[in-house]
This record gives C-alpha cells, sequence and structure tokens, in this order.
C-alpha cells in the first residue's frame, strides 16, 4: 500500500499454522503491500512502531489517495457494467463490492486518524461515505442471506429447495437445535423421526416463504441503490473523492510531523479492539437465544475492521493475525442475521404449522451457527491475555 514504507513493527515468532483467508466476501486484502510474518496465537503482543525519518503526511496522504483512485476505478467499472448489454451483471456486482471496500477504507481512516487531518472536512466525507457503503451493500447482504438459509433447510431436512443466487455460504451443521421464540423446534441436537419428517413437510413452504420475503427485500435494495447513484448526494461523494486522490486536507499541524502522530490515534484503535473482547461475556453465560447479546460481539467485528484499516495505514499491509478472528466475526454476523430473518419469516401472519416448524428448527440452527462463531473468534483471537474467562 503507498505510504507504508519505512514503518515497521516489532519481530513476532512465526507459526506453522495453514493461512486462513480474508475475513469476509467483501473485505478483500489491500490492493497492494505484504505482510509481516503470521504470529502464535496468544503470543503476539499490541503496538506498532515507526522508523525514523518518516513523515505522518507521506505516510497517510498516499494511502488515502490510493484508495481514492480505486474508489473512482470501481466506479468507473460500475458504470460501464450497469449498461443494458451486461445481461448477467456480475461485472456491475464485483465493481459495487470494489466500490464499498474502498469506501470503507477511507472512511475508516478518516474517523481514526481525524486528528491529523481537517476535522470538518473528514467528519463530512466519512459520513456520507458510509450511507454509500451501507445503501450498496444491502443488495448483497439479502442475497447472501438467502442462499445461507436455503442450503442450511437443504441440509436440515434433505428436502430439495430452489437454489438461490449468490455465493455459497460456509456449511451450516447437519442438525438443527430446540426449540425458538421462532416458531416451534426441535428437542435436542437434531429432529427425531417424526420431527424430520414434520420438517420436510414444512421445509419447501418455508423456503418459498423466504425466497419472497428476501428476494423483495434484495429487489428494493437494489431499486435503492440504483437510486442512490443517481443523487445529487452520491455525485457530491464522488466530486469529494476525486479531490481527495490529488489533495488531502490535512491539519496544519501535522505537516513535517513525524509518523509518530499516526501512532497514537492508531494505538487508541487497537486498544478500543483489544477492550471490546475483553469485555465480551463469558461463554458460560451465553443464551443461545438471546440476540441481545450479539450486539457486542457486532460492535467488536467494527472496531477489528477499523483496527485492521489503521494497521494498512501505518504499516502498509493488514494485520495478519487478525484474519481468522475477522473471519469469525464477518460468519458471526452472517448466522445471527441469518437467525433473524428465519424469526421474522416465522412471524408471518397464517402460516401452516409445519412451516413455522421448518422455521423454528432453522432458527436454532443458525443459533448454533452464532456459537461456534464465537468458538472460533476465541481460539483464533491472538490477544490470549485480553479475553475474559469463561
Amino acid at each position: 500500500m503507498p505510504g507504508g514504507a519505512g514503518v515497521r513493527r516489532p519481530d513476532h515468532p512465526t507459526t506453522t499454522r495453514p493461512p486462513v483467508t480474508e475475513g469476509g466476501p467483501e473485505d478483500g486484502p489491500p490492493s497492494a503491500g505484504g505482510g509481516p510474518p503470521e504470529a502464535e496465537p496468544g503470543s503476539r503482543q499490541p503496538g506498532l512502531r515507526p522508523a525514523d525519518g518518516v513523515t505522518a503526511d507521506a505516510v497517510l496522504a498516499p494511502y488515502l489517495q490510493g484508495q481514492a483512485g480505486d474508489f473512482l476505478r470501481s466506479l468507473r467499472l460500475h458504470r460501464e457494467h450497469s449498461a443494458p448489454s451486461d445481461a448477467n451483471g456480475q461485472g456491475a456486482e464485483a465493481a459495487a463490492r470494489a466500490l464499498r471496500r474502498s469506501a470503507r477504507r477511507i472512511s475508516g481512516s478518516l474517523h481514526t486518524f481525524r486528528t491529523v487531518l481537517d476535522p470538518v472536512w473528514a467528519d463530512h466525507l466519512r459520513t456520507e461515505l458510509a450511507w454509500l457503503s451501507g445503501t450498496l451493500a444491502r443488495e448483497h447482504a439479502y442475497a447472501g442471506r438467502l442462499t445461507r438459509l436455503l442450503e442450511a433447510l437443504h441440509q436440515l431436512s434433505g428436502a430439495a429447495l430452489p437454489a438461490a443466487r449468490g455465493t455459497k455460504p460456509t456449511a451450516t451443521k447437519s442438525g438443527g437445535a430446540g426449540g425458538s421464540g421462532a416458531g416451534a423446534g426441535a428437542d435436542g441436537p437434531a429432529p427425531d423421526a417424526q420431527g424430520r419428517a414434520a420438517l420436510g413437510v414444512g421445509a419447501a413452504r418455508a423456503g418459498a416463504l423466504l425466497e419472497r420475503q428476501l428476494t423483495l427485500a434484495r429487489t428494493r435494495a437494489h431499486s435503492a441503490a440504483l437510486q442512490a447513484l443517481g443523487s445529487s448526494r452520491f455525485h457530491a461523494v464522488a466530486d469529494a473523492v476525486a479531490l481527495l486522490a490529488s489533495d488531502v486536507p490535512l491539519a496544519p499541524s501535522t505537516t513535517g510531523r513525524g509518523a509518530e502522530a499516526l501512532l497514537e490515534p492508531a494505538e487508541r484503535a487497537e486498544q478500543r479492539l483489544i477492550g471490546a473482547v475483553a469485555a465480551l461475556p463469558p461463554d458460560a453465560s451465553a443464551e443461545p437465544y438471546n440476540e441481545a447479546q450479539d450486539a457486542p460481539w457486532h460492535q467488536t467485528r467494527l472496531l477489528l475492521r477499523l483496527h485492521r484499516y489503521a494497521h494498512e495505514v501505518v504499516l502498509g499491509a493488514a494485520d495478519p493475525v487478525l484474519t481468522g478472528a475477522g473471519h469469525a466475526l464477518d460468519l458471526h454476523r452472517d448466522a445471527a442475521e441469518a437467525a433473524a430473518a428465519a424469526a421474522a419469516a416465522a412471524r408471518t401472519p397464517r402460516i401452516a404449522p409445519a412451516t413455522a416448524y421448518a422455521l423454528g428448527v432453522l432458527h436454532a440452527d443458525q443459533r448454533h451457527e452464532v456459537e461456534a462463531a464465537r468458538a472460533v473468534f476465541r481460539e483464533t483471537w491472538p490477544y490470549a491475555t485480553a479475553m475474559t474467562a469463561p
């Protein structure tokens, strides 16, 4: 990543663990730059250290300009592939993902490094990029959620269900768990013979109901995205990013300062993340069907993302030791939102009992996926001493 050269981190022991894929389908690695060696879980110590003779503006400005350039290239590709001649729309989808990726990185960096930037400008552009990224993400989220739920229903029941369009999610368990607020569930780790028969009856209808609801939501999200991309608000955002590609409004006190000026905000982002992880409720107090307990995990995911972006700015690459933990939090978010969608479908008026039963088992299965993702996160989190003991 431009601007990362010259900033180094302390050496850490290497490991023979195989590499883990980047966390989440929407958050690929930075456009350039390699990373330092991966550290053994629990052995890594937090902290960043700059090299001598590198100024803050020589690190931050090129990074933001590079992301702005990526944003503008993605926007051009999105416009090209949104033409009627692009029948399958895959090019537009890929460009939209890249557009969101750049928007998130710019917005996150403006948030973390606000003190070394023009604060009024940074706050305004960050707000607008967050709006854009959130608006564009909804269509992809609904498509992925539908795919996940239909494949989970198929694995739970063995019934032939319609295939949803989207990326195949991580495989779910082959058994559903106990009853939930979404509808009648099954007792035990998997439905018995009678329960499986009832599940088979309701699974097809449950799948069709989810298909209707989530496809409608996706269509509305697509229309909202198209409306946003044609709005004056979006054109103002694009103009601001185009200016950013050539000029980064730094705070007057930043010019000429050493890279240490970036360390304080970057370390604050890291400490907020570590504090959020330490405050996560221990597994012993977790309630599988208490969705209110998801909030601190979602907040931790956002803080981890901000830390990753700050690491990219200061060191030129994402921190590889957090890849597994980030992926686990992405899976946690996906499972929690899928469970909520199943529960919402089960509240549809006048659905058949078998349909409600299937949705209840599906909700229970996804809540167990939430628990599994939390366990994976705890296993892959590198700051072992910061974890709350169960």
